[in-house]
């Protein structure tokens, strides 16, 4: 196995600082990949039901497993609860389905992939407005629903608890109700979003921050254009002139200075990847390090710019959540 970090959980679980993202990568691409990236050493994958691949995935996680090739102790996979599973009577349904198409008996961290939910879909579509904003699910209950996922804590189908796309108020909810604390949270985070006040206070609750889109996201761009006709302009962040002169005197690509001021920060980050060479690159930041200057230089970098805004569901602004 790679030589990678690991974070502590405040149950003691330890999950490796690096894992593997797993969004929007069709059955026979993320086969492929998965085997790539778990010969190259990972072992934190990270998976949805909203990503409609969990099957496939499971598929090779059985192979490796029932192979020798790998220990199931040795794997941290993590999955979500989805939006329109929010609702505690929901969550049995759709951790077991989620533990049924990974090939597993317990998943190492479940989360709640999002704050918001939406009605039962019907006849497996999501409803409209006629406007054309999204039905949203406006009694969706957190502190419910957390009480759902401690109790598969304690039946063993769960080893870990946490939270997705969660704002520091919402964290703060879950946290004053919580019989087992958050283990993890889950957000966009990167060179141009890097969430320090919400970073900090999960720090000080002894909750570990996980990076979505660690270096930015490209596949939002396909995917708005898919669902929503949408343009979207994502900023290159492996083309910014500071980091890639670091990567210059250093020796390493943009991504690998990207991800390792990420984990110097003590945030694990999912990178998503289909190709050998930068799977492996992701997952080798263990052999240098990042100077004080060079971290300042790349704190300053911050513009506040979220790619994954969620507003590709019309209407989203609307609940008495938001922002998220």
């Amino acid at each position: 196995m790679a030589n990678v970090e690991l974070l502590t959980f405040n149950n003691g679980i330890k999950m490796a600082a690096i894992g593997y993202g797993t969004w929007r990568a069709p059955d026979e691409e993320i086969k492929r990949a998965l085997n790539l990236a778990l010969e190259a050493g990972y072992r934190h994958i990270d998976c949805a039901p909203v990503y409609l691949n969990e099957k496939a995935i499971g598929k090779i996680l059985k192979e490796w497993i029932d192979g020798g090739k790998v220990k199931r102790e040795d794997l941290f996979i993590t999955t979500k609860l989805p939006a329109f599973g929010n609702r505690p009577e929901s969550v049995e349904k759709n951790l077991k389905k989620s533990l049924a198409d990974l090939n597993l008996s317990y998943v190492d961290l479940y989360l709640m992939h999002t704050p918001f939910g939406f009605p039962k879909p019907i006849d497996g579509q999501m409803a409209f407005h006629p406007n054309g904003d999204v039905v949203l699910d406006l009694t969706t209950d957190h502190v419910a629903i957390w009480k759902k996922l401690e109790e598969f804590v304690g039946a063993g189908l769960i080893k870990s608890i946490g939270i997705s796309n969660f704002n520091q108020r919402q964290v703060h909810r879950i946290l004053d109700n919580a019989t087992i604390k958050p283990a993890s949270l889950q957000i966009e985070l990167h060179v141009y979003f890097q969430q320090t006040e919400l970073v900090e206070f999960c720090k000080a609750n002894n909750i570990i921050v996980t990076a979505y889109s660690p270096l930015g996201s490209k596949g939002i761009v396909e995917f708005l254009l898919k669902i929503t006709s949408k343009q979207r302009n994502v900023p290159d962040l492996l083309g910014i002139p500071e980091v890639k002169a670091i990567a210059t005197r250093l020796g390493k690509t943009p991504a690998q200075i990207l991800l390792k001021w990420i984990v110097k920060r003590g945030v694990a980050a999912i990178p998503k990847s289909t190709n050998a060479g930068r799977l492996r690159e992701n997952l080798a930041l263990f052999d240098f390090d990042l100077t004080t200057e060079d971290m300042k230089m790349i704190k300053v970098l911050d513009k506040g710019i979220r790619i994954c805004t969620l507003d590709f569901f019309q209407g989203i602004d609307k609940h008495p959540e938001f922002p998220f």
